[in-house]
């Protein structure tokens, strides 16, 4: 299938780059654009920073190609998000999980036909 196509794309396309690393992101700046007051602000920082653990676990499994356009994903508008890239790296595994499922040769239903 051609699930992959777009994020292939948008890979070719970032102007970011991407090491093997957890990328550092601005996450300060996100959330004081959220506005509110100090509360709102001190619990979107502990979000993003339990993102940021989240995305440190999705990682090292993810594609060089599917960090690349996940990256450029999270970081576009000016903003930077841990949540944004872990929905992003979540979305991208399970489509690769389905994909690989779906390549896969049923070997149940052979023994039932007979």
């Amino acid at each position: 299938m051609l699930f992959h196509l777009p994020i292939v794309i948008m890979a070719t396309l970032s102007p970011i780059p991407v090491s093997d690393g957890v990328p550092t992101l601005d996450v300060e700046k996100e959330c004081r654009f959220e506005g509110g007051s100090s509360e709102i602000y001190d619990r979107c920082v502990r979000d993003e920073n339990d993102a940021r653990k989240e995305v440190e676990a999705l990682w090292s499994k993810a594609s060089s190609a599917d960090r690349t356009s996940c990256v450029s994903e999270a970081t576009s508008g000016g903003y930077a998000s841990y949540i944004e890239l872990v929905i992003c790296l979540e979305m991208a595994r399970d489509v690769a999980a389905l994909e690989q499922r779906e390549s896969q040769p049923n070997q149940a239903g052979g023994a039932r036909d007979r």
